[in-house]
């Protein structure tokens, strides 16, 4: 059950961060877009503030999960987790730290602006 729990884990965890960056791109999406990235980096930055920089409730969550399948060598970062797990690739944790707050950051201010000041068609 638990590895269940794993693998859904994985799947919807890396489709919300998929759906974070690129989901302002499909209008009818936009306003969805705009909540999640909203709550996402509410998340990293108001709840931060008990747990730690960049805090997120699945990632605590599917850590649990790892650490009852006996995984003991986790990552601060999920980005770091599933890069390493989806590709192999070992990325310096800081370089993507960096890049996770930059690009979700980005698609933050994207989503401000699709979301509140669209473009007037002529």
């Amino acid at each position: 059950m638990l590895q269940v729990a794993d693998i859904l884990f994985t799947v919807f965890h890396t489709l919300l961060i998929l759906f974070n960056l690129f989901a302002w791109i499909w209008k009818p999406l936009r306003k969805w877009h705009f909540v999640t990235i909203s709550l996402t980096l509410a998340s990293w930055v108001i709840l931060g503030i008990w747990y730690g920089w960049g805090y997120c409730p699945l990632t605590d969550w599917h850590w649990d999960i790892l650490r009852n399948l006996g995984r003991t060598d986790l990552p601060n970062s999920y980005i770091t987790f599933i890069i390493k797990r989806l590709s192999g690739l070992d990325f310096d944790p800081n370089l993507v730290d960096t890049m996770t707050l930059s690009l979700a950051l980005l698609a933050f201010f994207i989503s401000i602006k699709v979301n509140f000041f669209p473009r007037k068609n002529p």
